[in-house]
């Protein structure tokens, strides 16, 4: 007969005591990334792997705010991918343009170097932009050609498909998967 009074009591005191718990271990916070230094003393390679999590389309621009690349050609390469990760083109190009000219190229394959894996992993949605955008700074960039005509060609874009697959193909001679995917594409386009 008191049985379920003390299975009340035992619940209620179970209760209680997870509110202690989580009081004395602070509010509850959703998924943590890695802090990233406020002042960052390190390499730009460091610190694009410690604002990397927060290169989305999100949280990009306030990271970069709060935590703003090396002033460097690395640092504003690497900035800039970070942007074009986040599909923020337009601030990756103003990125890029704010350096010397001479010096847009070697940012620009910082930002292929990025964008590269998310060509190969298939993202067509996300990697063509981010292969224009390279194409912009190295017109004869053969992989990024590549990358921008595949994506061109799953994106239903058959002219600029077309454009940069030719384009790919004069500067890659090579007898290999890639070339052989660039001619089926073409072959079909006709």
């Amino acid at each position: 007969m008191n049985r379920p009074l003390y299975l009340l009591g035992f619940g209620y005191l179970a209760i209680c005591g997870a509110v202690v718990l989580r009081h004395r271990a602070g509010p509850l916070r959703g998924p943590e990334h890695s802090p990233v230094a406020a002042s960052f003393g390190g390499s730009a390679g460091e610190w694009f792997s410690s604002i990397k999590p927060y290169c989305n389309s999100v949280e990009v621009e306030l990271a970069q705010r709060q935590h703003p690349a090396p002033a460097t050609l690395g640092g504003q390469g690497y900035g800039a991918a970070c942007y074009a990760l986040g599909g923020k083109i337009d601030l990756a190009r103003a990125t890029l343009d704010r350096l010397p000219a001479v010096e847009r190229a070697q940012a620009a394959a910082i930002v292929f170097g990025v964008g590269h894996p998310v060509a190969d992993a298939g993202d067509d949605r996300s990697a063509g932009p981010i292969m224009e955008l390279v194409l912009d700074y190295i017109p004869n960039h053969y992989m990024a050609l590549y990358h921008a005509g595949m994506s061109e060609y799953a994106l239903a874009q058959p002219a600029l498909a077309r454009k940069h697959l030719k384009a790919f193909l004069s500067y890659y001679h090579e007898n290999d998967g890639w070339t052989q995917n660039a001619r089926d594409v073409l072959a079909r386009l006709r």
